[in-house]
């Protein structure tokens, strides 16, 4: 069953897959037994790979004791025991933690929250968080008001009030003589520019993704862009929001990527690979004094109705517990050196391979028409759909979006499972190689061989 002409059901496109039929590890099977190599964990969600034995009992175990219990009329054990867990690995002072169903909702908490705080400060003329364009936040009115993505924000700009954007730290694509240290404080002291063209006393915050997710491929800024950033915010007394929906839950070889930097953010939003596809589950986690200031003023308004879900968050304890006996934070250090590497080595091969990026196991590729300029390949010749169905067709699965913007450029991502072996990098790459030949040979673009 592949068109699905005749399904009642319909997501973004008429684009069709084959079902589903299992999943183990890294590899999913349709039903004709055909076996794909998963090489971007979904959407960067299956951090633990799929159908762990150890999570399933958990869940198993939980749904023998109940799978629901409203939170206006119950606590509930895993939900309480994951809000610890989670408090625990993230970095210190962060340890107050709001349950939601994905990466959408907990950056919708996350402002929401950092406006009821405002309030109680008595601070009512701060509403404006800055993000940075592109980027991507979700696809609530929320979320979407902040993704700098102009394909999915666009049509509804009409039905939400759009925040303002500072330009994302795209050294890569800089044609100067800045080193990396210079570079990173010029785009994060765009910051500092725009809160002051916006009156620092109507902005709440900035939110930003440590490392970019599918609006920038796996975008990471020079060091020095990250501490500017936190001073900036503690200059204006703005709080610092990061979105980890895609690079939480030991992605990038740390729990949360804001480790990698030492920075603490005021909020993080958590999804994806918090749950690892097992159950609908995400988190917002907060400092103490922001949320007692808002409990204590007459409580926060704003819920779910499947908050801290007891089935949702057995699934997301077991998880977590998954991650730290198997040491996949360190293997997504130690696996995403050797996937970097081999990523790498292709821009030997593919002359139309213009940037590989990332950090840990969310890595990415950029194409370009011309390596000196980084032009993009014309917007008309859709590689960010085409290399992801040839590479479908050999077994392996990747994930892509349009770099500049949303109207054209093409990256990658490369985000396999934090339990990928060396043999199954190989694999990987195998068939990635053969998908880029064909794409190669298919658009007369050059190769080297």
């Amino acid at each position: 069953m592949n068109g699905l002409s005749s399904s009642n059901l319909f997501y973004q496109s008429h684009s069709g897959r084959p079902m589903l039929d299992r999943a183990e590890g890294v590899y999913l099977y349709d039903v004709n037994g055909k076996r794909y190599l998963d090489g971007s964990s979904g959407a960067m969600v299956s951090n633990i790979g799929h159908s762990n034995p150890y999570v399933l009992d958990a869940m198993k175990r939980q749904m023998d004791k109940a799978t629901f219990g409203y939170r206006l009329h119950f606590q509930n054990e895993p939900a309480e025991r994951l809000a610890t867990m989670t408090a625990h690995m993230m970095p210190a002072g962060l340890d107050r933690v709001f349950f939601v169903s994905g990466g959408s909702e907990a950056v919708e908490s996350a402002i929401k929250l950092a406006r009821q705080y405002a309030i109680t400060q008595g601070r009512n003329d701060r509403w404006k968080v800055i993000s940075r364009f592109p980027s991507y936040h979700g696809c609530s009115l929320g979320a979407l008001a902040l993704t700098g993505y102009d394909p999915l924000a666009k049509p509804f700009l009409p039905m939400m009030r759009d925040m303002p954007k500072i330009p994302a730290p795209t050294c890569y694509l800089d044609q100067d003589n800045l080193d990396d240290e210079a570079r990173g404080l010029r785009y994060a002291n765009m910051l500092r520019d725009e809160i002051i063209a916006q009156g620092p006393d109507t902005v709440l915050g900035f939110i930003m993704e440590p490392v970019g997710g599918a609006s920038t491929g796996a975008l990471v800024a020079p060091d020095s862009y990250y501490t500017r950033i936190r001073e900036i915010c503690d200059e204006f007394d703005m709080l610092l929001i990061y979105d980890e929906v895609m690079t939480g839950a030991g992605r990038t070889g740390a729990f949360v990527a804001s480790e990698h930097w030492g920075i603490t953010p005021d909020i993080v939003a958590l999804s994806k690979g918090f749950a690892a596809g097992y159950a609908p589950l995400g988190a917002m986690v907060a400092k103490t004094e922001i949320v007692d200031a808002v409990l204590g003023a007459g409580g926060f308004l704003h819920g779910f109705t499947y908050a801290g879900n007891p089935l949702a968050a057995s699934a997301g304890a077991a998880v977590l517990e998954v991650l730290q006996k198997d040491n996949l934070i360190e293997n997504a250090t130690q696996m995403g050196d050797v996937l970097k590497a081999e990523l790498t080595s292709l821009i030997d091969r593919y002359p139309f391979i213009g940037d590989v990026r990332g950090k840990g196991l969310l890595l990415a590729f950029e194409l370009v028409s011309d390596r000196q300029t980084m032009a993009p390949l014309p917007k008309e010749l859709n590689a960010f759909n085409r290399l992801v169905d040839l590479a479908h067709d050999r077994g392996l699965i990747i994930y892509s979006r349009r770099t500049r913007g949303g109207y054209e450029g093409d990256h990658f991502l490369v985000c396999p499972p934090l339990i990928i072996t060396r043999a199954q990098i190989g694999e990987l790459m195998g068939a990635l190689i053969e998908s880029l030949d064909a794409m190669a040979a298919e658009m007369n673009l050059p190769v080297n061989l």
